[in-house]
């Protein structure tokens, strides 16, 4: 797990947090409610009805795991914990490894603790990564990925409904992104700089 990865996602958060509000951090915004309701669309999507046959949508679980790290994210920045010090919390705690073989009852353990005391549980959030077979690798390009297209559209009229979300060749930004994150090397402290530039050409043509 690389350290500079974490500081760049948490750098990402705290830019994108600042985007919406200045003052973010004083603002008592109800991060952990967010979380949960996240978790209960990311069960929808994996499945839970015993009254039909339903197959796990892991691929939608992902990116909802995704969007609950942003809130986690959030959580562990209004702390006011220095970054260097949740940097290391992160590398400590987030163990993806799960001994639970219902994903659900995982998650179910994940949104408990999170309503017990409103806080971000880092252990509970690698198990269920753990339990869809979800690296740090995919957690981070999808992470930067997702936050670095939402900055795209901020900057490209997304407010003022000037954005374009279908590109030249009618397909959905969603799709450029992935093809765009898929040619990177994640692993340089770039990518998201790149990353930009390269959706800022596409956008373009």
């Amino acid at each position: 797990m690389n350290p500079q990865q974490i500081k760049i996602m948490l750098d990402l958060q705290d830019s994108m947090n600042t985007k919406v509000n200045a003052n973010w951090q004083t603002q008592g915004y109800e991060w952990y409610r967010a979380i949960w309701v996240e978790c209960a669309e990311l069960l929808d999507h994996y499945g839970w009805k015993w009254w039909k046959k339903q197959t796990p949508d892991t691929e939608q679980v992902a990116l909802e795991l995704i969007d609950i790290w942003h809130f986690g994210l959030s959580i562990l920045l209004q702390s006011g914990t220095k970054p260097e010090l949740i940097v290391a919390q992160i590398q400590n705690q987030l163990v993806i490894v799960t001994d639970e073989h219902d994903f659900r009852l995982d998650l179910e353990k994940f949104v408990a603790a999170t309503l017990n005391d409103h806080q971000f549980h880092i252990g509970l959030f690698g198990r269920l990564m753990a339990g869809i077979d979800m690296s740090f690798e995919q957690l981070y390009r999808g992470y930067v990925g997702k936050n670095v297209l939402n900055f795209f559209r901020q900057d490209h009229g997304y407010k003022d409904g000037s954005y374009r979300k279908h590109w030249h060749d009618g397909r959905e930004d969603n799709e450029h992104l992935v093809e765009v994150v898929l040619s990177l090397d994640t692993t340089k402290v770039e990518f998201k700089d790149e990353l930009y530039v390269a959706l800022k050409d596409r956008y373009s043509i």
